[in-house]
């Protein structure tokens, strides 16, 4: 491959500020490349849209991060991977990495017990997609727990409230000493809820999808021989659709990333 296209950025992009979480796993395990990371703030959550309108927004996005140059697109929302990510593979032509895969691998690796849950948003869950994929790879045992107020209580900074103790022992509480060792975060903004989740569910394993999708990547650029050449310290590019001040203060709160400048990209 030619160096340009080596150098040219990763497209990151999520339906708001939980993709942040991938964003920094990949700043972390690859700092020489450049990054452009794309927030929907204007359409958020897409947990609850219908499949149609997830598509479109899926595809606007990937139009735009395409006409902005970049290498690879990868899909840092649970929701958008569950539905949208064959047509994006299919339409941009790009390699495309997702957040499901990954876990996926990630928790079929670490269960004993073949045994694994999988909390997310409403249209992860009705998606099926973790499911399917760990359907796949042989006979699992497998729960799937819809978590919707996991997000609104992460974005409002209740990381340590006791009400999300509280929402967590509910949702979570029915499978302490069961057969299920092994829970896949099948949300980027659940990561911020890791001690909670641990409090709830002693000793199982917890798999982050953030950090899983940003070694995939890695190693999906270094397979494609597309890895960045430069020595030097990869440039990021944020652009939001809406409230761009209220974004860059999600960021460093709960994803310890610093934003100086965001763009507005509206559809």
């Amino acid at each position: 491959m030619i160096s340009t296209l080596n150098n040219a950025p990763i497209g990151v992009f999520d339906s708001g500020v939980g993709g942040l979480t991938v964003y920094r796993e990949i700043r972390k395990l690859m700092p020489f490349e450049n990054i452009i990371y794309f927030g929907d703030t204007m359409r958020v959550p897409y947990g609850n849209k219908s499949e149609e309108n997830i598509k479109l927004f899926a595809m606007e996005i990937s139009e735009f991060l395409v006409s902005r140059g970049v290498k690879m697109i990868v899909v840092a929302c649970n929701t958008v991977s569950s539905i949208a990510l064959e047509l994006i593979k299919n339409k941009t032509k790009l390699p495309v990495v997702g957040v499901i895969k990954p876990g996926v691998d990630a928790a079929i690796a670490r269960t004993k017990n073949k045994a694994i849950i999988v909390i997310g948003t409403r249209a992860t869950i009705n998606s099926h997609s973790y499911l399917n994929e760990i359907k796949t790879r042989g006979d699992f045992s497998v729960v799937e727990k819809a978590c919707p107020l996991f997000v609104p209580l992460v974005e409002e900074n209740f990381i340590e409230h006791k009400a999300t103790a509280l929402i967590a022992e509910t949702y979570l509480g029915e499978f302490r000493k069961s057969i299920y060792d092994t829970i896949i975060l099948g949300c980027t903004h659940y990561p911020l809820l890791k001690k909670v989740i641990e409090k709830t569910l002693k000793d199982i394993n917890i798999v982050d999808s953030s950090q899983t999708c940003a070694k995939y990547v890695k190693k999906m650029l270094d397979d494609l021989t597309l890895a960045s050449r430069s020595k030097k310290n990869g440039w990021s590019d944020f652009y939001v659709s809406d409230k761009p001040q209220n974004f860059m203060e999600l960021a460093y709160r709960f994803a310890g990333v610093k934003i100086c400048k965001i763009n507005i990209k509206k559809f």
